[in-house]
């Protein structure tokens, strides 16, 4: 296995590890995640409530038990679109690839535990996909204006950290040209601020501190500020060692958050601008899991369950810590316990969503760098035109 195709199956396995380990926690606090597990959760647990089909009507969905959630489904559609363009993406590959796999094309759905199209499963911030762009033929470009701004397109923006790999700002610049399908303000930055973030652990000989550089590097608005926050607070802490340092770092990562966070203390009662536009705030999610990914040094374990383990919207948070945690170590740091029963309880082969993904951005590191001998080329013969002129 080449270099580029492990960890780009590390990317798309630990992201979905993340998700499927997340998805059980999610919507909860720390202390109602310990009482309904009777302590932290290590590993996969059940549904939070058994008879998931019924308690929660506008979400009936069986999270739990190794199924992973529409955080994967997404991602392995858009793992799709690059498999079948083979090049960067844009907005318009969003209309023209990606809504009609989630409109056209019936797979199985684990937490619906039948075959079903993306659509019936997505929640309503990205069903609003398929109503802009199939519907309401809205310029792609805009698209994502008038959506609510959550965390819904950068949860599956990994694939554009592989398919800029080593390119922070690349990756940064082609999911914000996606994410506008989808996302707008400091929803869309978060999309590429995670992407960015990828693509730096992507990067022969990345470091924990090399990630968090790139990530404030291309970061704009209250999404660096969040950022920033987190990380001047996590900034000196050593990795936890014991379950009460575990939940002291959970609760610093919180405390820095907080004051961009829209969404508010109560995750299932938001504030009354809860997820509106605007330059001052973040999304919770991205500055969380780099919290937790700093925290932990870099540690896909000890990243990944403390995202858990936080509670809120704890299966988004897992995957981008997920995701840049394995992009750093590479496959054996996403465990193999976790992973085979999660594709088996989810009926996918995670693996090979990786290795196509793969595929995909080998062919097209291999234009870039057609392209960037090019540019070259011509900027060479520029220099050599305008040192003639000045002569």
């Amino acid at each position: 296995m080449s270099w580029l195709e492990d960890r780009a199956v590390a990317v798309i396995t630990g992201a979905a590890v993340g998700d499927a380990l997340g998805g059980a926690t999610e919507g909860w606090t720390p202390e109602q995640i310990e009482e309904r597990h009777g302590g932290r959760v290590t590993g996969i647990v059940g549904p939070w409530y058994p008879n998931w089909k019924d308690a929660r009507p506008i979400a009936p969905y069986h999270k739990g038990d190794g199924h992973i959630t529409d955080d994967t489904l997404m991602t392995q559609a858009l793992v799709e679109v690059y498999a079948k363009r083979r090049d960067h993406l844009d907005a318009y590959a969003v209309a023209e690839d990606l809504v009609p796999l989630m409109i056209g094309e019936p797979r199985w759905i684990p937490e619906l535990e039948t075959d079903a199209l993306i659509l019936q499963r997505v929640f309503l911030a990205e069903k609003w996909i398929v109503a802009r762009l199939h519907y309401g033929h809205v310029d792609p470009r805009e698209a994502g204006v008038g959506n609510i701004v959550n965390c819904g397109a950068a949860m599956y923006m990994a694939p554009v950290g592989i398919a800029n790999a080593g390119d922070p700002a690349g990756a940064y610049a082609e999911a914000i040209d996606i994410a506008g399908a989808h996302q707008s303000s400091y929803g869309r930055e978060a999309a590429g601020v995670f992407a960015a973030a990828v693509a730096a652990a992507l990067t022969p000989g990345a470091s924990v501190d090399g990630v968090v550089a790139a990530a404030l590097d291309v970061a704009h608005d209250g999404t660096y500020d969040a950022l920033r926050a987190v990380v001047d607070a996590v900034a000196g802490t050593t990795p936890p060692r014991t379950d009460d340092e575990e939940r002291a770092l959970a609760a610093l990562i919180r405390a820095a958050v907080a004051p961009y966070d829209s969404v508010g203390p109560e995750y299932r009662n938001m504030s009354r601008d809860a997820r509106r536009p605007s330059r001052t705030k973040s999304i919770e999610e991205l500055p969380a899991a780099i919290g937790f990914v700093l925290g932990h040094r870099g540690d896909f374990r000890g990243a990944v369950l403390g995202a858990v383990n936080y509670g809120r919207d704890a299966d988004s948070i897992a995957v981008m810590a997920g995701a840049v945690t394995a992009a750093l170590g590479g496959t054996p740091v996403v465990p193999t316990e976790w992973l085979d029963q999660i594709e088996t309880a989810s009926r996918m082969d995670i693996r090979a969503t990786g290795r196509l993904m793969a595929g995909a951005a080998a062919d097209i590191l291999r234009a870039d760098a057609e392209r960037a001998e090019q540019r070259l080329h011509v900027l060479g013969r520029v220099a050599e035109r305008q040192g003639s002129e000045v002569a």
